[in-house]
Parts: structure tokens; C-alpha cells; sequence
């Protein structure tokens, strides 16, 4: 199920291949590598990349942010409330990232949003400014990222024992200087696999970005990688075109793959 169609991919991706050969009007023409030369020396794609980049990497340091703050809290809590937030976060989880998307976009309506009565900002359009967009896009995957950081981490605080923190207790340690010096270290197994994991999640996303800003926002300011290649292979039926930047996506992720596996097996090795 995913040999075949990555296949096919890559079969598209060396021919010239528009609607007039899905029509069955023209035979395709092989072009090699030429789909590959004409992405790669456009400037838009690299400038795609680089926004692409730029938001990942935002993506993952605030996913990362919530959910230990977040597992951190789970820790101090009493049982009912730890419960609540439990079920809470895997909701947001569990929540399809359509749904969750069209949730968030209602909130943040110019007209009937929640967010722009409360604030008094009557009118406001949060999805016409490029770094407001990328703002609230990027609440709403972290939102739908940040319970499995949390619930992973929790899982891994509550397993260091006891000891080790009564121990650095003893020996005059701060609860600050204990989470660094003592639970961080002992979490970072974890934390590498979560980091690893986001990267791979938030390199590709494409629902949120095409959902929330009507396909890339306005001149195509919010475009990302996934939304560029959809864009070129059935916006401008450049399939060719399209499916080269996709397979140029997927040796991308199978890169951080490779690392995932990685950290996994290495993780494994130290628990």
C-alpha cells in the first residue's frame, strides 16, 4: 500500500506530464531528471522550503514547550484534576485535523469569532497578515501535537524513581535545578524521539496551512512545501512538476526517518 503509489510517484516525476496526457489527448514525454533541474533551480520552491523549515522548526520547539510544561503540571496535581487534563489534551488529540482546523478558524472569524469578541477586535482579519496566520495555524497544530509530547514525557518522569529525586533534595537542590540536572538528563532518551517525531509531523503538514488560509494565504504567503506541491501538480496540472517536489518531500523525511529509527534503537539500548 505505500511501495506502490511512491513508485508511481517517481514514475510521474522523470515524465512530462500534464492534463492534456491524463486526458489521454498526448503521450507523456520522458524528461530524466529535467522536473528535478526546473524545481530546484526555481526560486519559489527554495523559497518555500525555507518557510517550511522555519515553521517546523517553531512548530517543534513550541510542542515541545507545552508538553513538558504540561507533564511537569501532571506531576504536581491531584488525581481529579490531573484526570481532567488527561482527557482534555488526548480530546485535542484524537480531535481530525479537519475538524479541529474548522473549530479554530470559526473562533477566529473576522465577524462571529469568539476570540475577536472577547478582544474587541470587531472585523479583524487574522489570516491576512503572514506571521498572524502562521500564529494561529501554528496554535492549532500545537494544539493537536503537544498531548502525545505530554503524555510521553509524564510517562517517562513518573518511571525515574524516587530516590534519585530525594537524593538531589538532599543535597540542597532546588526543584528548578533538579528538572535540569536531574530530570532532564534522565528524559533525554525521550525527549530526542518526541523532537525527532515532531520534526517529522510538522515538516509535512498540509491540512491546517490549506484549510485555515484557503490554500496558502494571500499571494500565497503561507505556502509550505506539501500545500506547493499540491499547487503545482493539480492547481497548475503540472503532475510532473508536483510529484518531483513530493518525492524530493519523502527522501527529506526519509532522512529524519533514518534518525528516528536511531534515537529509537539507541533509547532502547539505555532503558
Amino acid at each position: 500500500m505505500f511501495g506502490y503509489p511512491v513508485y508511481m510517484l517517481g514514475l510521474l516525476s522523470v515524465f512530462d506530464y500534464r492534463q492534456a496526457q491524463v486526458s489521454g489527448g498526448q503521450p507523456s514525454t520522458f524528461v530524466g531528471f529535467g522536473n528535478y533541474a526546473a524545481i530546484l533551480g526555481d526560486g519559489r520552491f527554495w523559497e518555500v522550503l525555507a518557510q517550511t523549515v522555519g515553521f517546523a522548526a517553531a512548530l517543534v520547539v513550541a510542542t515541545l514547550a507545552v508538553g513538558a510544561a504540561l507533564a511537569v503540571l501532571l506531576t504536581r496535581t491531584g488525581p481529579v484534576p490531573r484526570t481532567v487534563l488527561s482527557l482534555a489534551a488526548l480530546g485535542a488529540w484524537a480531535a481530525p485535523a479537519m475538524t479541529g482546523s474548522t473549530v479554530w478558524m470559526f473562533l477566529f472569524d473576522a465577524d462571529l469569532g469568539l476570540v475577536n469578541q472577547v478582544l474587541g477586535l470587531d472585523g479583524f482579519n487574522w489570516f491576512y497578515d503572514r506571521w498572524v496566520a502562521y500564529g494561529v495555524v501554528g496554535a492549532t497544530i500545537v494544539w493537536h501535537s503537544f498531548p502525545l509530547v505530554m503524555v510521553t514525557l509524564y510517562a517517562g518522569i513518573q518511571a525515574i524513581p524516587a530516590s534519585v529525586l530525594e537524593a538531589a533534595a538532599l543535597d540542597g537542590a532546588s526543584a528548578w535545578r533538579s528538572f535540569w540536572k536531574v530530570i532532564v538528563p534522565m528524559l533525554r532518551p525521550l525527549v530526542t524521539i518526541v523532537v525527532i517525531q515532531s520534526v517529522i509531523w510538522d515538516f509535512k503538514v498540509f491540512t491546517q496551512i490549506y484549510v485555515m488560509t484557503n490554500g496558502g494565504g494571500v499571494a500565497g504567503q503561507n505556502t509550505v512545501l506539501n500545500v506547493y506541491a499540491y499547487q503545482t501538480a493539480f492547481g497548475s496540472s503540472e503532475y510532473g512538476l508536483g510529484s518531483a517536489i513530493a518525492v524530493i518531500m519523502t527522501l527529506v523525511l526519509l532522512v529524519i526517518t533514518l534518525f528516528y529509527i536511531r534515537a529509537l534503537y539507541r533509547s532502547g539500548e539505555r532503558l
